[in-house]
């Protein structure tokens, strides 16, 4: 998004489907001396549920930033919605989380650095220490947390706040080897993104390629989620796969995966940040 296209507003509605919702939301913005750029409305008929992504201009708009919220929750109420509403030109605040893999921590810091993610990067938390000369070399602090049973509650209580020190809005996990516990799952409601090398909810869980070269599939894949309490459950953001063959062994598999995983998890982290991702229920609405 060029910067001249920065000075917007973004609004996530979902609410039970009626008559006139569009018009009504529209209205609000029209209202109020808006120019609305995109509008992207979807109806789930088997939930019945309405969703929508509006984004405006806000050269004209007749309410101060901070005025917006208050002067839409009357609507908001009596359409029953549940909504967001965030600014283009805010910038994001993202740690990535990591182990021993750097694919996917290199692939988002280069990105970001190209100015293709909107964000950015303070900070690295891995329970191993082996990527912070990488982290040093970007110019990034890291912050190494060895995780055991016995102190991992004691462990996830100083990420969370290590999280906090840094303002953090939205925690990447790539590649990141741990399940979270409850109480850092609580804390990072929606504010959390894993890679998950398969393509869910196939081969859960750990050594998915070896599984699947001994499966003998024809396509592998990856997907990247938001992360909850239940293992490899949570809302779906992006997936994508590519093709196999019987003359690929498994570094051929590896490989491949590595690469899609990559794509994946960048684009995921992408819609987030643009707001494009609305969670109802297990499912989302990916706006494009």
């Amino acid at each position: 998004m060029e910067e001249h296209d920065l000075n917007r507003a973004i609004l996530l509605v979902s609410c039970p489907d009626q008559r006139g919702l569009v018009a009504r939301l529209s209205g609000f913005i029209d209202r109020h001396g808006g120019n609305i750029i995109t509008a992207d409305h979807h109806v789930d008929f088997n939930s019945s549920q309405f969703l929508t992504r509006i984004e405006w201009d806000l050269e004209r708009f007749d309410l101060a930033r901070d005025e917006i919220a208050p002067a839409f929750r009357e609507l908001a109420e009596t359409i029953s919605a549940a909504w967001s509403l965030d600014f283009a030109d805010i910038t994001q605040r993202v740690a990535i989380w990591v182990t021993r893999q750097d694919h996917c921590l290199l692939d988002l810091i280069w990105r970001q650095q190209a100015g293709d993610l909107r964000a950015e990067i303070p900070l690295i938390v891995s329970n191993h220490p082996e990527l912070e000369s990488t982290a040093y070399q970007f110019n990034i602090d890291y912050r190494y947390f060895p995780i055991t049973a016995a102190n991992r509650a004691e462990q996830e209580a100083a990420q969370l706040q290590v999280l906090r020190d840094y303002q953090i809005d939205l925690v990447v996990l790539a590649k990141y080897m741990q399940i979270l516990g409850a109480d850092l799952v609580g804390n990072l409601d929606r504010r959390a993104i894993n890679i998950h090398h398969s393509f869910l909810p196939d081969f859960p869980g750990a050594a998915p390629y070896q599984r699947a070269f001994e499966r003998g599939v024809k396509i592998i894949g990856a997907t990247a989620h938001y992360v909850t309490l239940e293992l490899d459950e949570g809302p779906i953001i992006e997936q994508d796969i590519v093709r196999v063959t019987h003359r690929d062994n498994l570094s051929d598999l590896v490989r491949k995966g590595k690469d899609l995983e990559k794509i994946v998890l960048a684009r995921a982290v992408r819609d987030h940040l643009e707001h494009r991702v609305l969670v109802y229920g297990a499912k989302t609405v990916v706006f494009s």
